[in-house]
């Protein structure tokens, strides 16, 4: 086993990737090292810990229990080496490089991302940012696995050691296609309140990653005693509108993503008949991550573009 003296201290960030990318390929692209670079320096962690640390399984490598223990200590020690370290002047976006990976349904593909990418194009050209499907029923859990930077979700209780942010409180209307023959029928006009009897009696699309059957409109109908006919789930949005445009089904939909949509989508937007909570959406992050500049700088801009959708007044 090597001492400190004769020890190689860049030979744990490659550890700390491998043990993130479980790939030498990977692990070469998050440090911008060749895959034989990695391998080498593989070697020499074998060789100085007195452990073969990982072995092939498959197309990939999986890490010998030694290895996971080395995991938590070590992205500690790298956290608290980087803050030791890091460059507190201002950060200039138009000169970083940064990749950032948020968490969050395809509402924020309409009504972020394009406004996001405007944005990026004129102050940060070499900034990516990548949208990923929003986790069901983890989303704090993709924060803490080093998955994403951050995730947008409603709001929620949260561990101490994940921060968040306020950014939009949202409402939600019904919507429906046009010519829409029971709503005609009945004559509920565009921004009318549905009749409740109709509005339970109609199919109804739901929105739901887990193929539920029951959300908050389900809940809100509960407390005046009523219930509706959920005859399909979507898991994103986009399904959801999409599959009312081509029928004579309705749905709940965002306020703000229905008025997006609606005349492309030829949907027309009603109230609902009974009382519905407006949604507080937050931004959420791992605390790791609180004082970097370029983590702030983003989250300042999302929260910039987002403001605008705020119902709750």
């Amino acid at each position: 086993m090597a001492n400190l003296s004769s020890f190689d201290l860049n030979l744990l960030r490659v550890l700390n990737a491998l043990l993130l990318d479980k790939s030498t390929v990977k692990a070469g692209d998050r440090l911008g090292l060749s895959q034989p670079a990695v391998s080498a320096a593989l070697g020499r962690l074998r060789a100085a810990l007195g452990d073969q640390l990982f072995f092939r399984r498959g197309k990939g490598m999986e890490p010998t229990q030694y290895a996971l223990s080395l995991e938590a200590p070590l992205r500690q020690i790298l956290e608290q080496t980087e803050a030791l370290i890091r460059d507190r002047e201002d950060f200039d976006p138009s000169r970083s490089a940064d990749r950032f990976r948020i968490s969050g349904s395809d509402f924020f593909a309409e009504l972020l991302m394009p406004q996001l990418a405007d944005r990026l194009q004129g102050v940060a050209p070499s900034v990516r940012v990548h949208l990923v499907s929003l986790v069901s029923d983890d989303h704090v859990g993709t924060l803490d696995r080093y998955e994403v930077d951050f995730a947008l979700i409603p709001a929620l209780d949260l561990p101490d050691w994940v921060e968040s942010q306020p950014l939009f409180r949202s409402s939600f209307s019904v919507v429906a296609r046009k010519g829409h023959p029971r709503l005609e029928r009945a004559g509920v006009a565009p921004g009318d309140v549905v009749p409740i009897d109709l509005f339970c009696d109609l199919g109804h699309v739901l929105f739901s990653q887990q193929g539920n059957i029951k959300a908050m409109g389900d809940a809100a109908l509960a407390r005046v005693g009523r219930t509706r006919r959920v005859v399909m789930t979507m898991p994103v949005f986009s399904g959801v509108y999409r599959a009312v445009a081509g029928s004579d089904l309705v749905a709940l939909l965002p306020t703000a993503l229905a008025r997006h949509v609606a005349e492309d989508a030829g949907l027309i937007i009603y109230r609902a008949p009974m009382p519905l909570d407006i949604v507080q959406i937050i931004l959420v992050w791992h605390r790791r991550y609180s004082a970097s500049r370029a983590h702030e700088w983003l989250r300042a801009e999302i929260a910039a573009l987002l403001a605008p959708l705020d119902e709750g007044g």
